[in-house]
């Protein structure tokens, strides 16, 4: 394949997270507003240029109270501060279809380097013939790193929320015309 524009199909991707919660659970959610900019050549990312745009007002922990509280002030500041960006800085090819996605994470008005490991999933055609790929992403942050340190601690010891932020991507895009 060769370098071309890919817009993400969103009803076909999502972008998922887990933390830990009392040091003994793990919390998932999802975001499900965001978009992105793909310039690549899928089966060679090493030259494309990623650009990521998460809604933060759209996050769903499955739980209307604790949704509004990461909306809040004391996390995400939506009012505010309604994005988180990503863009990509560099691409190292780390095994067959298989890279790591250097770029600067802007969180909370605190921009920061981060990694990503991303797999290429794969390349077709659907039923219309429109060209497909997949890619799969994961990796972590820590929330303090953006200066989000809500916090509270337990009398048994611990605190409520921890740190790191796993994250999970899935992508699914169309070639653009």
């Amino acid at each position: 394949m060769s370098k071309a524009k890919w817009v993400v199909d969103p009803s076909h991707s999502s972008v998922d997270f887990t933390i830990k919660h009392m040091m003994i659970a793990k919390v998932k959610g999802t975001f499900h507003n965001f978009e992105a900019e793909i310039d690549a050549d899928p089966t060679d990312l090493t030259t494309a240029d990623i650009s990521f745009s998460i809604d933060l007002a759209s996050v769903d922990t499955r739980n209307n109270d604790r949704d509004g509280h990461l909306r809040s002030a004391d996390f995400f500041d939506v009012e505010n501060k309604p994005k988180m960006t990503f863009k990509s800085t560099s691409i190292s090819k780390k095994g067959d279809g298989e890279y790591t996605v250097t770029g600067d994470l802007n969180l909370n008005g605190v921009t920061r380097s981060e990694s990503f490991s991303v797999s290429f999933e794969g390349a077709g055609k659907d039923p219309w013939g429109n060209e497909k790929v997949g890619f799969s992403g994961n990796g972590a942050i820590k929330r303090s790193d953006y200066g989000l340190t809500y916090n509270a601690v337990l009398e048994t010891g611990g605190v409520l929320i921890g740190d790191e932020v796993k994250v999970s991507i899935e992508i699914e895009a169309s070639k653009q015309a």
